[in-house]
């Protein structure tokens, strides 16, 4: 009797919910999943429940109707079809941010009464907003920055009385700015439009950030509150002249231009008796040159001392004489772009508070002056006195690969495709490979960032500033440990390890999939380390918001993606022994995909190598964020 009791429970317990599953939004999910493009992480099954296993789905408590769909970064492309999305009627929440959606505003979305929240940035969508708003009375939020929208800003849009977000940046919306005047609405960002007109009084109240790149003008900008000309003198009186608070403003304008006066023509005065060996304010005077910069007189006894295979020719003078360009300023000192005389442009770097003598640092250099191979960015001459160390390296025009990903002077980041950001980190690989192997296998590179890594003539990472740690004052733990790639062990600079260099690679690589400095703050001033964030994205399955949003254009790269997340999380592992050799992550990202490569020799069978266990990449089904 009890086992008929039992499976008259289970048969129960199956049929109710099964009866709970809301079957026509489940259909209405399948039809829009099966008309796009997507990541094939989204494990979406007829046969697997809606609520209970979706991923990025939310249904309500009784499991009868969605009422959340978050699917960010999901690799959804196309426009979204039509009368699929517009059957979910009692959705809340729609977050479909950084895919590659396209085409107009969905008219089905009209349908959606009951939205809260909606999140539709970054994305392709093009076309007007919709005209009507009201129908959507609830929504607190609406974010539509980083599409192609164009036409106005629907007036409808005062109607949502429960509004406090509302984000339209970066589109190529025109007209005027209709007067919001909603006393909910918290944050605004109508930033980088097309936008004209006045900025309406409702809206003063938030930071001019918000309409920054448009054409409009304040409404502050109105007739003046007191009239302009002074009043008229009454009948049978004479003006009197000034006043006496207007004779008083007259002195003290009068006496602080005379200051202002003398201080200039004392500073100019001081200036012009000064000490020609004055350094310049870097920040201000970018075009310079080496001699200007110098910080003192050089020995003539010590040349310049050339590579072999170098076709330079130039003197210490020539180099100090050349016109130089501050391209930055980094760990071990400032690095300069030279034009020579005879038209040759190359890099110097300026070495400061370099710790060993003469001998040491000239053996260290003729060890890294020996490695020739394409992904190593060659040495080609230094010069060493008491008063100036000098290294001489190739300029490549294109920049460093930091500059590239995350802009550089207030320049905007260049567009890195997914093929050039593998070919970055394979090259890198090869050459911190073949920097490992020199010297009997005890050479190591010491700071592997961005910032050091260029793209050679074959599009591979090449990377430069070789074995210069060592050579340094060791840099203090608290200034290290806020670069981010310095590996956790690492307390002194100078005792760079093999497997330090191998974490800081891997940092590179996550740096190439998110697009993220190692280092961010948050507005609340909060330091967050690309490491700790991409392990903790991933350990709550959230592995699709590691990617850049730029590589989601790209189609059918997931796997490689993913593939590479799992190098750079094993390379940049806590624990050192944890971390595989330079050799084999040489080979792991070779096999991520095979490239032509005819004048580097073929690496070992990939079942040599151990590759990290595969780790899940899911879409989260709840989550607080958007």
């Amino acid at each position: 009797m009890d086992k008929k009791l039992a499976l008259f429970y289970i048969f129960s317990t199956v049929l109710v919910s099964v009866l709970a599953e809301p079957v026509e939004d489940k259909q209405a999910l399948l039809d829009f999943l099966d008309s796009m493009h997507h990541s094939p992480h989204v494990n979406w099954e007829e046969n697997t429940s809606v609520c209970q296993s979706w991923r990025g789905v939310t249904c309500n408590s009784d499991e009868s109707r969605v009422t959340a769909l978050r699917l960010p970064g999901a690799g959804l492309s196309g426009p979204i079809p039509p009368n699929t999305l517009s059957r979910l009627s009692a959705l809340e929440i729609v977050s479909l941010r950084s895919n590659g959606i396209s085409g107009p505003f969905p008219d089905g979305f009209s349908e959606l009464k009951n939205l809260t929240s909606l999140y539709l940035q970054s994305n392709k969508f093009s076309g007007p907003l919709p005209l009507d708003f009201s129908v959507w009375n609830n929504l607190s939020v609406v974010n539509l920055s980083n599409n192609y929208f164009n036409g106005s800003i629907p007036f409808s849009i005062s109607n949502l009385t429960h509004l406090t977000s509302l984000v339209l940046a970066n589109n190529s919306l025109t007209g005027e700015i209709p007067d919001l005047n909603i006393p909910s609405l918290e944050e605004l960002n109508l930033a980088y439009n097309n936008l004209s007109g006045v900025v309406p009084k409702s809206l003063l109240r938030f930071p001019s950030s918000a309409f920054a790149g448009n054409n409009l003008t304040s409404a502050t900008a109105l007739p003046p509150a007191f009239p302009v000309e002074p009043p008229a003198v009454p009948p049978g009186e004479k003006s009197k002249g000034l006043s006496e608070p207007a004779l008083l403003g007259i002195i003290i304008g009068a006496s602080v231009l005379g200051f202002v006066v003398i201080a200039g023509f004392l500073i100019v005065c001081c200036y012009q008796n000064a000490d020609v060996d004055v350094q310049p304010m870097k920040s201000q005077n970018k075009q310079t040159s080496l001699k200007t910069e110098s910080s003192g007189s050089q020995d003539k006894n010590n040349k310049i001392v050339f590579f072999e295979g170098s076709n330079l020719a130039f003197d210490l003078e020539d180099l100090l004489r050349a016109s130089a360009e501050i391209l930055g300023k980094g760990t071990f000192g400032m690095t300069y772009k030279a034009a020579l005389e005879d038209a040759t442009t190359v890099v110097v770097k300026r070495l400061k508070e370099v710790t060993v003598g003469k001998r040491d640092f000239e053996q260290q250099m003729e060890v890294v002056g020996r490695i020739k191979h394409d992904n190593v960015d060659a040495v080609r001459a230094y010069y060493y006195s008491k008063e100036e160390k000098l290294i001489v390296y190739d300029y490549y025009q294109q920049g460093s690969v930091s500059a590239m990903l995350h802009g550089k002077g207030g320049e905007g980041r260049s567009a890195l495709d997914w093929d050039s950001r593998l070919r970055i980190a394979i090259g890198a690989a090869r050459g911190i490979a073949r920097i490992h192997s020199q010297h009997g296998g005890k050479l190591v590179h010491g700071n592997i960032k961005a910032s050091n890594i260029f793209i050679n003539s074959q599009g591979y990472g090449c990377i430069s500033d070789i074995g210069l740690a060592t050579l340094m004052s060791p840099i203090p733990v608290p200034a290290m440990r806020t670069t981010g790639y310095r590996a956790p062990e690492l307390t002194d600079t100078r005792k760079a390890s093999h497997a330090s260099d191998v974490y800081s690679f891997g940092v590179l690589v996550l740096e190439l999939l998110t697009g993220k400095s190692p280092i961010n703050s948050t507005e609340g001033e909060q330091v967050v380390h690309l490491v700790r964030w991409v392990n903790s994205v991933v350990r709550e399955e959230w592995t699709a918001e590691v990617f850049d949003v730029e590589l989601l254009r790209y189609p059918n790269i997931e796997e490689e993606m993913v593939g590479m997340l799992q190098i750079g999380m094993a390379c940049a592992a806590r624990i050192p022994d944890q971390r595989p050799k330079m050799p084999d992550v040489v080979r792991m990202v070779e096999e991520i995909r095979r490239v032509n490569t005819p004048n580097l020799p073929s690496t070992e069978s990939r079942s040599e190598v151990s590759t990290p266990t595969p780790r899940a990449v899911d879409i989260p089904s709840t989550s607080v964020q958007q």
